[in-house]
């Protein structure tokens, strides 16, 4: 059975760069032999991200999500049994959204900046799909 999951956490101090970059190389390692794939979004201080897979792997994965000590404040936003794959290309695909046009944001939340944990599951399902629309994912491995 495939689910997908989309949660939001806000980042510890640190380098983000860093960090982002820890996520996504990890990604690219784990998530092709489990199969899961989806797309990391994030701001200077937000993470959102949306995961595809078997349930098994997917809560697996969520629960060292909610013990790791990058992220904070984790908030799951959407949970659901799919029938496809939205996100199959991308073995972790990435959006940094403090490039992103404010106004793309302004059409999802109350103001132009990424605070998913002030937005409902499917708004932040609709600015992920919206940015995979206008190509502002990046990083398709």
């Amino acid at each position: 059975m495939l689910v997908r999951l989309l949660y939001a956490s806000r980042t510890v101090d640190g380098n983000l760069n860093d960090v982002i970059q820890s996520i996504m190389q990890q990604s690219r390692e784990h998530n092709p032999q489990h199969g899961i794939t989806g797309i990391l979004c994030h701001s200077d201080h937000v993470f959102m991200q949306v995961l595809e897979g078997g349930r098994e792997a997917i809560n697996t994965l969520y629960g060292h999500i909610l013990r790791d000590p990058r992220h904070t404040d984790v908030i799951l936003l959407d949970y659901e049994e799919i029938t496809e794959r939205r996100y199959a290309c991308w073995t972790m695909g990435q959006a940094n959204l403090g490039k992103i046009n404010p106004s793309i944001l302004l059409k999802y939340s109350a103001l132009p900046e990424l605070n998913p944990h002030r937005m409902s599951g499917k708004m932040s399902l609709a600015l992920i799909e919206e940015l995979i629309a206008t190509a502002a994912i990046v990083g398709r491995a």
